[in-house]
């Protein structure tokens, strides 16, 4: 006679099981909350217990009945034949749960059915006690809604400790979740698949299980096998067929990476205790550098949270950087899963499919971005409705890098002459000139120097790395520049109190020729080089200007204002800028030029506004100002604004000024309002911009320029 037997699952996870279950040879099943019941001989009991990669339990359903009060739960638990299933000797602990019940003390609901077993076992065994010194059969009684259901759990401890995992990492994954995330994805054995967050290895292990057709339970114990109810003959018979079905010629392609070194060892470790190792590569790596040759397969992860690993800023700039990740396996499908709320928002793409699901405690959402179909035996390409989940080239992306070349092309060709005229090794070509190519392209003697003006962007998550490397490869090949000499850089416009930030520790230095002078530039490390370009024309002017006088340079940035007025004669230079690192770089240029003498060329680390306060009046003859935009330096409590300072910041460097002495201020704010022009101390201002403006920034701009001189 068949028995009534339930499927235990995490909540999310019925259709899984039930869709295993129907593998088996199970077909008729019926999932609610958390259960799959379904009916079957006591042979599927060892069966499924073996197979089931996704269930947590499989119990025995012995009953179930309606109950409003103690006298219905001992009645209806005594009448359902307990004495089929527990022997005299059985050990039979009862644990319970009560949900929306008028039974709500489950320890009163656990001793009662205790009693009505143990009432019905000493008559049924005609025997005068029960020593319960024999097998155990964990017993549950459950009331949902003052409805009574009465298991046996046959698994013993839970399907998810299949044995291979005596430890596990940090934040772990649970067996059956992992195998679920698989068998909800589009992964196949003959893919490759790859999980770039493996932590002890779970996802890999589950997929080399499902790959190799081994079963889950193979190498441990079940409760029921200590069952006099089921014959040892049966569990016999599904271990025989267990071992049968293990595919063993396949050869599986799966990555398990992880840049903790100390875990990947553990899944190395759990890989071996679960006979999958051979099938399965480790790699100690940054997610970033995730790397795979084949076309076509999936990445199955669950990264971390901001739970139990590190703090939700950290995990936040993690997610930030998966959509480049991603986006190197255009043709892949990828599915994640985590708890953060804003997934979707932090990688710029809503998922294809999202579940409701529970790792431990923790609820999660199953994100589900799925790739092109790979293409059937005679097609040549991907099915063309379908794009890629991340990454792959934008629509108009080779339209804009054709228009792009013969722009660059004809600036390279217009200004062939003038840099070379004029000994110019350093100069813009490019800055925002097509429309949808919003990049500023400068020519470091032969390097390249590439930066992006940030916007909002219409690329699917992930295409935009390819794009910008389509851009790159674009300006590399039309000017001639070798690929690994050309650098990329977001840029940002500021606002309100944000300043630019190092990008980069990559240290690609370059010693720049202009004036017939040296500076040292920093391609990759930082969103400004080290040398503006567009102030090539006012260096020089200081230079001219500088002769025998004593020259203050205030936001003095890399000292190259600095260098232009030693190399013209000055007879004292003073370079003042809050940054550390700024006044280091401005040394090593002094040094580049051999102005060594640290007396006459000062370096001062001050805040500007607070070193002109202090600043005895009439104290030189030449300043020159360059403020950014905003500076907020976590040195000083205040906030720079050049828009709103700009006159009072003036004013004192007025005041510091001998009489007849002049000012240069300059500023590359858009939408500047010159605010100084009526100051009392001014014998006359006037702008300069056209004359400090080089040919190769007449067309865009870059900055203006003021010329102030004290009365």
């Amino acid at each position: 006679m068949p028995d009534h037997l339930i499927a235990t699952a995490a909540f999310g996870l019925e259709a899984v099981v039930a869709r295993e279950l129907k593998d088996l040879g199970y077909a008729e099943t019926r999932a609610d909350a958390g259960r799959v019941r379904f009916v079957a001989d006591r042979a599927a009991i060892c069966r499924t217990n073996l197979w089931l990669r996704s269930a947590d339990r499989v119990l025995v359903e012995l009953g179930s009945f309606p109950a409003t009060d103690f006298g219905q739960l001992f009645d209806g638990a005594a009448a359902l034949p307990w004495e089929e299933w527990l022997p005299a000797d059985a050990a039979f602990p009862v644990r319970g749960k009560s949900v929306r019940s008028q039974l709500s003390s489950v320890p009163a609901c656990q001793r009662l059915v205790k009693k009505a077993i143990a009432e019905r076992l000493l008559k049924a065994h005609r025997v005068q006690n029960l020593p319960e010194t024999g097998a155990e059969f964990q017993i549950e009684v459950s009331l949902l809604a003052d409805q009574v259901c009465l298991t046996i759990d046959t698994s013993g401890i839970g399907l998810h400790k299949r044995g291979y995992r005596p430890r596990s990492s940090l934040a772990p994954i649970k067996e059956t979740l992992a195998a679920a995330l698989i068998q909800l994805s589009y992964w196949r054995p003959d893919r490759p698949l790859l999980d770039p967050f493996c932590g002890s290895g779970t996802i890999p292990i589950e997929a080399a299980l499902i790959g190799l057709n081994l079963a889950p339970g193979l190498n441990r114990a079940f409760a029921a096998e200590a069952w006099p109810a089921i014959p040892a003959k049966l569990w016999r018979e599904a271990r025989t067929e267990a071992q049968d079905r293990a595919r063993r010629d396949v050869t599986l392609r799966i990555v398990g990476s992880d840049i903790d070194p100390g875990v990947l060892r553990l899944a190395q470790q759990h890989g071996k205790l679960a006979g999958v190792d051979s099938q399965i590569e480790w790699r100690q790596q940054d997610a970033r550098d995730l790397r795979c040759e084949a076309e076509y397969g999936c990445i199955v992860t669950n990264p971390p949270y901001g739970e139990r690993l590190g703090d939700q800023r950290e995990v936040e700039e993690l997610y930030r950087v998966l959509p480049a990740v991603l986006g190197g396996f255009p043709t892949w499908s990828h599915y994640v899963i985590t708890s953060h709320p804003t997934f979707e928002t932090i990688v710029g793409r809503p998922a294809d499919r999202r579940r409701k699901l529970y790792n431990g405690r923790i609820e999660c959402t199953y994100y589900q971005f799925h790739g092109p179909r790979p293409p059937k035996a005679g097609e040549e390409a991907p099915a063309p409705s379908l794009q890629a989940a991340f990454g792959g080239l934008p629509e108009r992306a080779e339209e804009q890098a054709e228009t792009f070349r013969r722009r660059l092309e004809k600036r390279a060709h217009h200004l062939r002459r003038w840099p070379t005229r004029q000994c110019i090794t350093c100069y813009r070509l490019y800055d925002r000139d097509v429309p949808g190519v919003p990049l500023v392209v400068d020519r470091y003697e032969d390097c390249l120097h590439i930066s992006e003006y940030v916007r909002e962007d219409t690329h699917v998550a992930g295409q935009h790395d390819a794009w910008l490397q389509l851009m790159a490869d674009t300006a590399a090949d039309t000017l001639e520049v070798p690929r690994a000499n050309t650098f990329f850089k977001a840029r940002e416009r500021q606002a309100g109190t944000t300043q630019h930030q190092r990008v980069a520790d990559q240290a690609n230095l370059l010693v720049a020729h202009e004036g017939g002078l040296q500076f040292e530039v920093n391609l990759s490390d930082y969103i400004d080089t080290g040398l503006f370009l567009d102030h090539r024309q006012t260096r020089e002017l200081v230079r001219k200007l500088a002769a025998g006088k004593d020259v203050l340079n205030l936001f003095c940035y890399t000292g190259s204002f600095s260098v232009y007025a030693a190399a013209g004669g000055a007879r004292t230079t003073c370079s003042v800028d809050l940054s550390a690192t700024y006044l280091t770089w401005a040394r090593r240029n002094f040094q580049l030029n051999g102005f060594t003498d640290e007396r006459r060329h000062r370096l001062v680390r001050a805040d500007v506004v607070a070193f002109l306060q202090e600043l005895a009046p009439e104290s030189c003859d030449l300043v020159v100002v360059d403020p950014p935009t905003f500076s907020n330096s976590k040195s000083t409590e205040t906030v720079f604004d050049v828009q709103r300072d700009h006159r009072a910041l003036l004013e004192l460097t007025l005041r510091a000024l001998r009489p007849g002495g002049i000012c240069l201020f300059s500023t590359n704010r858009r939408k500047f309002k010159f605010e100084a022009a009526d100051l009392e101390l001014a014998a006359d201002c006037r702008e300069i911009t056209n004359q400090t403006l080089p040919p190769d920034f007449l067309q865009q701009g870059a900055h203006r320029c003021w010329r102030l001189t004290r009365k």
